[in-house]
């Protein structure tokens, strides 16, 4: 197949500084193939991205596309010239104050050949055409911030899908979809694939992995360490690669909670829901899990402050909990991991420390002065606690890779104790590796509160949870204890198959 390579990297170089991010990367995509790249955070893979697309320059190596040398200077040239990427900062594939059907238009409205004047109803027949194509069933007209996360994932990959690409590039494109969408988008996918396009796919998930690839490539410290295209292929041997050493699968010992630290009785979340009763204990970390769209995400803002509930009562060490705020919350000890960090967590323009010790700057400050030195050891000691892969304390939120991005979320609500700590896709966006890395340090903290984590991919859940709760409809059907699990009851429930008939 090497002859047939529509796209090709060869000794590709960059650096930041003194640091050398990617050390003569060489890879090929061919037409119809899906080419999945593994790495662990930092290991250069959205720096490799950016230079394909256009957003970085490269310090050396070739870059060709069917033949002839490229060189994109913006991601407008590299879209022109066929390679088109939906970056996994969903942020990044749309804009916020445009409607739906300019986003989906928007490159052809702003391009070469564009029309000298802007006509909504050509806007609108076009858009539509291409949301018939995507299966995307979103009103054109609505605002891209009144959108759910997940259907401005589907604009984004959308709007890269009306390039009619000839290599196409998505990192973790299904981080936020649900199961229907993501079915959606595999079939695109196989429908491109059929069609001669290129495709390289950035996954940590091992259900998108076995779902899509016919090629896997492990990324590790700026160099291709591995190739896998064997059938069947090694997915023990590709993880194994990209972490440099064998991995362990994962599996703990589920503990018994100890005294209840949090509970609730009869809470309802969602107007036409069965309430929810749930108690969770001292040193016990519960996975909530579902498709996307069950509620989980609703259940852990009700209980951090940010939505009321319908009816129902909670308890928190003993006293009554009913929050007007997320400020009450944390007050009383409530701390929440928010699933966008993008938009609800991190504050790009501040470097790591300022980001971590944000919402408790009254802790640790002193005559209305802020305590720099503090906030630095603490965040020191969270750097060192989760792996965060940087120079310093110091260094701004933004040259972090995504997946240090998010531990740097972890270790912010981890810097101080909590009763109830509540992380909402924790894992999302981040690697194996890292994954393990958050979830080995979870158990390790855990004595002293309740931990309740939300997650959609059940391995996360067996990896991580001595208690799994199934949600569907906005409640809970399901409860396990993460030892010998009935796998397929369990699968039942996360369908929705016993959404109505659980006790």
């Amino acid at each position: 197949m090497v002859g047939d390579a529509v796209f090709r990297v060869a000794g590709l170089r960059k650096s930041f500084g003194p640091i050398q991010v990617l050390g003569g990367v060489s890879l090929e995509l061919h037409p119809g193939e899906v080419t999945v790249l593994m790495g662990a955070n930092g290991a250069g893979k959205s720096t490799l991205v950016k230079i394909v697309s256009g957003v970085y320059s490269r310090d050396g190596g070739t870059m060709s596309l069917r033949g002839e040398d490229f060189a994109p200077a913006t991601p407008a040239e590299a879209i022109r010239a066929g390679v088109v990427t939906v970056h996994q900062n969903i942020n990044d594939g749309v804009v916020a104050a445009l409607d739906v059907a300019t986003n989906l238009t928007l490159d052809r409205l702003s391009g070469a050949g564009a029309p000298l004047f802007f006509n909504p109803r050509r806007v609108r027949r076009e858009a539509r055409a291409v949301a018939e194509r995507m299966g995307l069933d979103i009103d054109l007209d609505a605002a891209i911030p009144d959108l759910s996360l997940a259907d401005r994932q589907m604009v984004a990959i959308a709007r890269a899908m009306a390039h009619e690409p000839k290599v196409l590039i998505l990192d973790e494109p299904t981080s936020s979809l649900s199961s229907a969408e993501a079915n959606r988008l595999f079939a695109l996918i196989d429908r491109l694939r059929s069609h001669g396009v290129a495709i390289l796919y950035i996954s940590h998930r091992m259900s998108d992995i076995r779902r899509l690839a016919d090629r896997i490539v492990s990324l590790r410290d700026g160099a291709i360490v591995g190739s896998f295209e064997e059938k069947p292929l090694d997915y023990e041997g590709a993880v194994n690669a990209m972490l440099g050493h064998r991995s362990d699968q994962g599996a703990i010992d589920a503990r018994a909670g100890g005294n209840a630290i949090f509970s609730a009785k009869d809470l309802t979340i969602a107007e036409g829901a069965r309430p929810i009763s749930l108690e969770l204990g001292d040193g016990e970390i519960v996975a909530v899990t579902g498709l996307v769209g069950v509620g989980k995400t609703a259940l852990a803002e009700t209980l951090f402050g940010v939505r009321s509930p319908l009816g129902g009562s909670m308890m928190l060490s003993g006293r009554p909990y009913r929050p007007g705020s997320a400020r009450e919350a944390i007050e009383a000890g409530v701390f929440l991991v928010a699933k966008d960090r993008a938009e609800s967590g991190i504050v790009r323009d501040f470097n790591i420390y300022e980001n971590i010790s944000l919402p408790f700057l009254k802790r640790i400050s002193g005559m209305g002065v802020s305590r720099r030195g503090a906030e630095r050891a603490v965040a020191r000691g969270q750097i060192k606690e989760l792996g965060i892969v940087c120079r310093s304390e110091k260094d701004d939120l933004a040259t972090l890779s995504g997946g240090n991005q998010q531990k740097v979320m972890v270790a912010r609500w981890m810097s101080q104790p909590a009763s109830l700590f509540m992380l909402d896709e924790p894992f999302q966006g981040v690697d194996i590796a890292a994954r393990r890395d958050i979830a080995a340090k979870l158990r390790a903290s855990s004595s002293g509160r309740a931990t309740l984590i939300f997650v959609t991919e059940l391995d996360e859940a067996l990896e991580t949870a001595d208690r799994i709760l199934v949600m569907s409809e906005h409640t809970i059907v399901g409860e396990h204890r993460n030892a010998g699990i009935d796998m397929e009851r369990l699968l039942a429930e996360v369908a929705g198959q016993n959404a109505r008939g659980a006790a």
